[in-house]
């Protein structure tokens, strides 16, 4: 299955994503938040999918999308957000973004839009 790299700064939704994505046997990581997140990537590299909160503190979801696309050419990044303005400056990101899932999601809605993702992979 996929390695995927969950960076969310709540600690309920980091676990409930993290379990979620597990039911479907990929191999999960988690981080903090985004600086965290960078530090993973780069130490720990080959990722399937990044799955970031857009709002989050030391490095935001949309800088750590930026940074890990650039550093990262094929890894597959999700935003996730609960703010309608963090919504719009992911707008501008579809060349690298491949979803922004709005919070509160279900599990079968999480673990959907990760399927979705991973099966988008070029």
């Amino acid at each position: 299955m996929a390695r995927v790299l969950i960076a969310d700064d709540e600690e309920s939704m980091r676990v409930m994503v993290a379990r979620a994505i597990a039911l479907d046997g990929h191999d999960i990581v988690t981080a903090q938040d985004g600086a965290e997140a960078l530090e993973i990537l780069n130490d720990k590299g080959a990722f399937d999918l990044l799955l970031t909160d857009i709002k989050m503190p030391i490095m935001d979801g949309i800088a750590l999308a930026l940074a890990a696309a650039q550093q990262f050419p094929g890894l597959t990044i999700v935003l996730m957000t609960g703010f309608a303005d963090q919504r719009e400056r992911a707008s501008g990101l579809d060349a690298i973004v491949s979803d922004v899932i709005r919070k509160p999601f279900s599990v079968a809605e999480i673990r959907a839009a990760v399927a979705k993702a991973l099966a988008g992979r070029s």
